[in-house]
């Protein structure tokens, strides 16, 4: 059985991961797991609560796990559990003790953490415009406090995809690592 790189995509709202995790997935010709809480989200009649934030975490994982059996050497996931701990710890001041574990489990061999360096852009779906540069602080201290390998991912338009792919390559390819 092949071994498959697992790479996430995260970061704050309105950085760009759906796109990056898709051009990722065909420069690289792999998989992208799409993010499911949009689709959720979508789909939902109402607000959310507390309780859909774990639905769609355990959803999130069901659907990495099966592309991963059908994924060939990188599998790119547009989002990871880290985004679900601190998004229910801000609305709710918690996290539900199946994700924290979760997020031990189900690692990644690298996380690229997209920048607040493009412009906001408005969706019904999206929260928070004015916190941004504070959320992608508190996504790289959770990344550093769980000692995983992750690079920070900036950069306009085409940049930022060249600047993905080079962090992909030096990891995929060094000694170091």
């Amino acid at each position: 059985m092949t071994t498959v790189t697992k790479i996430a995509i995260t970061g704050p709202e309105s950085t760009g991961k759906s796109q990056l995790c898709e051009q990722l997935a065909a420069h690289y010709q792999s998989a992208c797991v799409p993010e499911v809480a949009r689709e959720y989200m979508e789909n939902l009649q109402g607000s959310y609560r507390q309780q859909d934030i774990l639905r769609i975490a355990k959803m999130q994982i069901a659907r990495e796990k099966q592309a991963e059996k059908g994924a060939k050497e990188l599998l790119f996931c547009d989002t990871e559990l880290i985004v679900t701990k601190i998004w229910e710890q801000y609305k709710y001041q918690t996290c539900h003790p199946w994700i924290l574990d979760q997020i031990k489990k189900n690692r990644y061999d690298l996380y690229l953490l997209c920048n607040v360096d493009l412009p906001w852009e408005p969706d019904p779906l999206r929260e928070h415009p004015d916190k941004r540069e504070f959320f992608f602080n508190w996504f790289r201290k959770e990344l550093e406090d769980y000692g995983f390998p992750y690079r920070i991912i900036g950069g306009q338009k085409g940049e930022r995809l060249a600047n993905a792919i080079h962090a992909i390559d030096a990891f995929m390819f060094s000694e170091d690592e």
